[in-house]
């Protein structure tokens, strides 16, 4: 990877020539999900370096069965937290969907799906409302009840009934970006910038709104700016880096519009993406670098920020038995896995449990529980196995991703275990203060 310098601002220069870097030394296997599922060598990071070396070179061609091994990867990046090589694989495996998957998707079905998804649908805000709303009115409605009885599934597909089984359950109210300022009724600290995103405010609105109760609590204003939009994360995971490189153009033009004293998000794979918009856009013209440097510069995940401020400690204790599951893009791409187990410490009354193999994904990764469903599920599988081991009375976590992932484990396997966001849990400590 090398640097070049732009308007007096040093930004990061991407290369697939990075893919050299692999010695091919094997510290990754132990660190990747899907090859300790399969066993696979292809299903390796190494492996899937292998490949991109080999039609880098005009040994192999791109076939199907070739991008097979690079559409299983999970891209939780797990391999570069073990790499002592520094190999950017996250980098190298977006790039590769750009470049050799993004344009062999030329089947009529596959255009269909990812102009919808990926062109038409987390671009716009409206159309993703539009689409909760639906979902919303779906469930409450009774439908969902009726379609999910016996006598349909049964002679549903099996493939709509898992998908419509995956569903997660939209709770409380939407959360939307807008020009409201959510005061401090405590001494002033500052103002924050919320990233609102795309899913997040729709399917897990009440984790927006503890989270402004939270930073409230801890003293800053908090907006949560009109005209942002999605992350564009998806979309890069996808090989869509145009459609991905304009939101994140969106994104920095409107938070630097909002004079906020930083950027949080309580989404790790958005988290992630916006530290790495110096990445998507060295080659834009469309932005000033100085703008990018400045939102990059700004944006923290919310557990990095509150153990910066310091955090207004809890003054009730939760007596509750917890375990943390690791979010991929909190801890391999933001190396941030300090901070949660901090908050989660500093909370009266929490026994904090650690999790075997916490840093290992769960199998959520954006889509990835829909396109790779089987190794979703024996991932999930291990996942649950885990969990169950703590006998903790909660998990927490810290994406969105996750936390849908892992309520479906502790839906099918007949739990009642909640599964927190930890800026909920913080929530609900505070919450307790007022009632002793």
């Amino acid at each position: 990877m090398t640097i070049s310098k732009v308007s007096n601002t040093l930004l990061l220069e991407p290369g697939m020539e990075d893919m050299y870097k692999c010695v091919h030394c094997g510290l990754c296997l132990s660190a990747c999900p899907t090859y300790l599922t399969t066993g696979r060598e292809m299903e390796s990071p190494r492996g899937r370096i292998a490949l991109m070396k080999a039609v880098k070179e005009n040994r192999i061609e791109p076939s199907s069965r070739v991008i097979s091994h690079w559409e299983s990867c999970l891209q939780c990046r797990g391999c570069e937290t073990a790499c002592p090589s520094g190999v950017p694989f996250g980098f190298l495996m977006e790039q590769t969907k750009a470049e050799l998957i993004y344009p062999q998707k030329t089947s009529l079905k596959q255009r269909f799906l990812h102009f919808s998804v990926f062109k038409l649908l987390f671009p716009s805000l409206p159309l993703l409302y539009l689409l909760g709303s639906l979902v919303k009115f779906y469930q409450k409605s009774g439908i969902q009840r009726i379609l999910r009885s016996r006598i349909v599934t049964k002679v549903a597909p099996s493939s709509l009934v898992a998908l419509e089984n995956q569903l997660p359950v939209i709770k409380g109210n939407f959360f939307s970006a807008s020009t409201k300022i959510y005061p401090t009724k405590e001494k002033k600290q500052g103002t924050v910038g919320l990233l609102s995103g795309c899913v997040m405010p729709l399917f897990q609105g009440p984790i927006m709104e503890a989270t402004v109760r939270v930073l409230n609590r801890n003293g800053f204003d908090v907006v949560s700016p009109a005209g942002q939009g999605c992350c564009g994360a998806l979309n890069i995971h996808a090989g869509e880096r145009e459609r991905a490189s304009k939101m994140a153009i969106n994104n920095i033009e409107v938070f630097l519009k909002a004079n906020v004293d930083k950027i949080l998000t309580v989404s790790a794979g958005c988290g992630s993406t916006m530290k790495e918009y110096q990445t998507l856009l060295y080659k834009s013209s469309n932005i000033p670098s100085e703008d990018v440097s400045t939102f990059v510069s700004m944006t923290q995940d919310i557990t990095e920020f509150l153990v910066s401020i310091p955090l207004s400690v809890p003054k009730t204790a939760l007596s509750m038995k917890v375990t943390y599951q690791d979010s991929c893009h909190l801890a391999h791409a933001q190396k941030i896995t300090k901070a949660p187990r901090e908050i989660l410490q500093s909370i009266p009354g929490i026994e904090l449990v650690e999790l075997k193999d916490s840093l290992i994904c769960c199998g959520a990764a954006g889509t990835y529980q829909i396109v790779q469903k089987d190794l979703s599920a024996k991932l999930l599988s291990k996942k649950m196995a885990t969990i169950i081991e703590t006998k903790a009375d909660a998990v927490v976590t810290a994406n969105p991703g996750c936390i849908i992932q892992i309520e479906n484990g502790i839906k099918q396997n007949d739990l009642n275990s909640p599964v927190y966001h930890i800026v909920e849990l913080l929530d609900l400590a505070y919450s307790t203060e007022s009632k002793t």
